[in-house]
């Protein structure tokens, strides 16, 4: 039904969330459909709304000028043909509960969430299966630094959706001449490439941080790629996911980019900063330093070896000095490059 009514007309997109990237997605949206933005903050909401700028996450950087942003969820949702979702993961839930009793009926819900639920390990695809049962969702994914993409750069993503064709319809949605939208079917591979590659950022930077080189950062970021690669695929997802735009492509630039807070929480730590202190500073979430226990625990219940996921989750989570943690991962023992366990 829902399908039908999107290729009937224009569709009406709401996004929840007026972070840097979901304030990105809804401003790309808007310049080829009705779109409305959710912001928590009023202020936030009514600067984008009459001022076309989001000075907290992206300074004075002009958005499109026909999007709307409401701090009101109800109004937000009501028409919306489309529903994306770019709260951060630990409020994921809670949002999505609010707004269940406005969404329409049957309409795609797509993740902007690269990370998991602490409580549960779930995928954000998952936990709207939980909240809105029968509503196709799935996650757009990618290389996407958001300042990059509202200054006019060229990027790209992924969108992935368990429907190829929904996937097709809502690639018209956000797609234009210089964010190029690609589709897949692989949800999982997808979601959890999103969420492992923070986890990798965080090591990036604290390599950085520590001035170890780049051959150092070279081969953390080639092994991150085998490592998340290893655990998406025991769970569902395909291969080749991980080594496209949501899988190496999303780990290069996360792991690269002076923009990225993950790399960021990473120089911060080297630098002899804790985890709180850093995370303070960015005053935006960084789903690394969350995903990381997530990732470790599912990792140990399917029997899968992710060595530098788990000395990050030691870093953040159970006070491991960081210069030991590259001393940890130096100590592993070498195996076969594809078919091998180990770092």
């Amino acid at each position: 039904m829902a399908r039908r009514r999107m290729m009937a007309r224009t569709p009406t997109v709401a996004v929840l969330g007026g972070g840097s990237w979901g304030t990105t997605v809804a401003s790309t949206a808007a310049r080829n459909t009705p779109t409305t933005l959710w912001a928590r903050d009023p202020a936030t909401a009514a600067e984008i709304d009459t001022q076309h700028t989001n000075s907290r996450y992206l300074g004075d950087l002009g958005l499109a000028p026909g999007l709307r942003a409401t701090a009101d969820l109800a109004e937000a949702v009501a028409s919306a043909d489309v529903l994306v979702m770019g709260v951060p993961s630990h409020s994921f839930r809670s949002v999505l509960e609010q707004v269940a009793a406005h969404v329409r009926p049957w309409i795609p819900v797509v993740s902007l969430v690269k990370g998991l639920e602490q409580d549960t390990r779930k995928r954000m695809t998952e936990v709207v299966a939980d909240v809105l049962p029968g509503h196709p969702a799935g996650v757009l994914a990618g290389p996407n630094i958001a300042r990059e993409i509202v200054q006019g750069y060229s990027a790209a993503a992924t969108i992935a959706m368990p429907d190829h064709q929904t996937a097709e319809l809502l690639q018209g949605v956000i797609h234009t001449s210089r964010f190029r939208v690609y589709t897949t079917d692989d949800v999982i591979g997808a979601e959890i490439a999103g969420a492992l590659k923070n986890v990798y950022a965080v090591a990036t930077g604290i390599g950085d941080g520590l001035d170890a080189g780049d051959n150092t950062r070279a081969m953390v970021i080639t092994r991150a790629l085998r490592e998340l690669t290893r655990l998406g695929v025991a769970l569902g997802g395909r291969a080749e996911t991980f080594a496209g735009l949501a899988g190496m492509g999303d780990l290069i630039a996360t792991c690269t980019s002076p923009h990225s807070r993950n790399r960021r929480v990473g120089l911060g730590l080297a630098a002899g900063k804790t985890v709180e202190q850093v995370c303070a500073e960015l005053g935006q979430v960084a789903e690394g330093v969350k995903t990381s226990s997530v990732v470790t625990k599912i990792a140990a219940e399917r029997g899968v070896e992710l060595p530098i996921a788990a000395e990050m989750d030691a870093v953040l989570n159970h006070g491991q000095p960081v210069a030991d943690a590259y001393r940890g991962l130096l100590q592993q023992r070498p195996g076969h490059e594809v078919h091998g366990e180990g770092a």
